[in-house]
């Protein structure tokens, strides 16, 4: 028997009224998918309901002006000082950070669209801040889309999703973990917080 086989599995919530609850007693919250599914609308529609603190990973972690990526280093210790607080909303990959972010997080909440639902999306981002950097986004970093984006959305699935499902078996098999596969299910899950409030 492999180490992996003996590895405990992701706890799926199947169940969206339980996702409520969870997402109602949760202190921390992870949000991870593919550019252009919604992961920044959703954490900051939950970070204003619940009062906690929105991260979004590439406005506060990863770029600085003119798409530069922060030295690796940096960009760790700004995830250690960012998950050490009390309550937040962090939306952003990086399945390789995970083994800092998991430990700190008490719901995870998975965007995991249709690939054509992610292009769709980050083409109306891209039409609706086009030259502008958009909210979420690192100042200096306006929106672009080139080549090797689209590409790493093509190949999101193959090449991400493993990642991240090693890290959540390895780091995360106790914390549960919400999977919203389209922007109903995100509107259903908002609708019924709303009238849970």
């Amino acid at each position: 028997m492999d180490q992996t086989s003996k590895l405990a599995t992701p706890n799926y919530v199947e169940d969206l009224a339980q996702a409520v609850a969870l997402v109602q007693k949760a202190e921390r919250i992870l949000i991870i998918g593919c550019s252009g599914t919604g992961k920044s609308t959703l954490a900051k529609a939950l970070a204003e309901q619940f009062g906690h603190v929105y991260i979004s990973m590439d406005r506060e972690i990863f770029w600085l002006p003119g798409w530069k990526l922060r030295p690796r280093e940096e960009i760790l210790q700004r995830i250690r000082d960012a998950v050490a607080g009390p309550r937040w909303i962090m939306d952003g990959n990086s399945p390789g950070t995970l083994p800092l972010r998991l430990p700190r997080t008490d719901l995870v909440i998975w965007r995991r669209a249709p690939r054509h639902v992610a292009f769709l999306g980050v083409f109306k981002r891209w039409w609706k801040y086009h030259g502008k950097t958009r909210p979420e986004m690192a100042p200096g970093c306006p929106e672009h889309i080139d080549l090797k984006f689209l590409r790493y959305i093509w190949n999101f699935e193959r090449k991400e999703v493993p990642q991240f499902e090693e890290m959540l078996t390895k780091h995360g098999s106790h914390i549960p973990l919400v999977t919203l596969s389209s922007f109903r299910e995100i509107d259903r899950l908002l609708a019924l917080l709303q009238t849970a409030a």
